[in-house]
């Protein structure tokens, strides 16, 4: 099965968080509530710098996707609500 870059998940236990599940390596959750970050490898690198710039990217990739979904969410609830009205 092939699953995309980033997957969106939500649990009722955490009903202020969003997390935003990495699935390629290095995988990882983040908690964009508080940005923090679990990484499910570990990482290692003779070139920490590398590592930690690929990390950040990595990171703000997760958060740009986030953002865009919503977008994409909100575009869409937009076109259903005037859909609705117009019936």
């Amino acid at each position: 099965m092939k699953l995309p870059k980033f997957i969106l998940g939500d649990h009722s236990d955490y009903p202020d968080d969003i997390f935003v599940v990495h699935t390629e390596y290095p995988r990882f959750i983040i908690n964009l509530k508080d940005d923090e970050v679990t990484w499910f490898e570990d990482l290692v690198s003779e070139n920490e710098e590398e590592l930690a710039i690929e990390m950040a990217n990595l990171v703000e990739q997760a958060g740009k996707f986030y953002d865009n979904q919503v977008h994409l969410y909100e575009q869409s609830s937009t076109k259903f609500s005037a859909q609705s009205d117009a019936e």
